[in-house]
């Protein structure tokens, strides 16, 4: 009996110790939680590891789920940050501070064996509500076209809605929606038909970039204009930041945290 007492004791004591290491360890930390637009998750988190290896002791947590969830979250106080790839309404604002820390490119993707490679912005604002549903009618072959866009509430669909559909014109009803810029990029890489938008953060070989009137979308074409398709990426904070929080957005404002922004394609708001 004093042997099984004595280990009982034992075993209570080390979790005890162990739960005391975890309280104090923690404490040593400034957590830092931020969540929105999965446009913006990339360089938030390039940002946030490349911070964390110069302040040690900020940890700081990113997660996507769309600007409509970073937003509200934000409002909530449920997290200290949130993302958005669209600009506020003004029912949204509120007490929310804005902070833009770069500008973006909204990519027109299709699968790599489609032969098309340029469209005129009313081609694109026809394909997309339905106007012009096969290939055939912009030069390609005789097969429907698949529209993939992204869920209600994403800042890209709501930035794609506002600079190409307009206000009078809405998206096909049958578009295979998703719920990532990710997951629309490999429905197109997947599908020969299908056409999408992507973050230009998430460009890459796998599918194929279409022209906007002659003009590609890049860095430069961004920053000189020539390229229509383009929104802000912006940190978004519930009233004024303070502590960690600010040192972390006046960071990714300065030269060092611009030239992350810049690493992951996006167009930097200081040089």
């Amino acid at each position: 009996m004093k042997l099984k007492y004595g280990l009982g004791v034992l075993i209570i004591l080390i979790i005890i110790i162990a739960l005391y290491g975890t309280i104090n360890t923690e404490s040593q930390y400034e957590r830092i939680d931020i969540a929105g637009s999965t446009s913006v998750q990339p360089v938030a988190e390039a940002l946030a590891q490349e911070y964390m290896k110069t302040y040690p002791k900020v940890k700081i947590n990113v997660q996507g789920g769309g600007s409509g969830l970073g937003i509200r979250s934000v409002s909530q106080d449920i997290i200290a940050i949130g993302t958005s790839s669209k600009n506020l309404k003004t029912n949204e604002k509120g007490s929310l501070q804005e902070y833009v820390i770069g500008k973006e490119g909204i990519v027109i993707a299709v699968n790599v064996n489609n032969p098309g490679d340029d469209l005129s912005k009313e081609q694109l604002k026809d394909v997309f509500s339905g106007k012009i549903k096969n290939w055939n009618e912009l030069g390609g072959p005789n097969a429907p076209i698949d529209v993939v866009v992204r869920e209600d509430g994403s800042g890209t669909r709501k930035a794609f809605e506002d600079m190409v559909m307009g206000k009078n014109t809405k998206v096909r009803s049958d578009a295979i929606v998703q719920t990532s810029t990710e997951s629309v990029k490999l429905t197109v890489k997947q599908d020969p038909n299908a056409i999408g938008y992507i973050s230009l953060v998430h460009m890459s070989s796998d599918v194929k970039v279409v022209k906007l009137n002659g003009i590609s979308p890049s860095l430069e074409t961004i920053v000189d204009g020539s390229y229509k398709l383009q929104r802000p990426f912006m940190f978004l904070t519930n009233g004024e930041p303070k502590g960690a929080v600010k040192e972390f957005i006046d960071w990714c404002l300065s030269p060092e945290g611009q030239k992350i922004v810049v690493k992951e394609k996006v167009v930097p708001v200081t040089t």
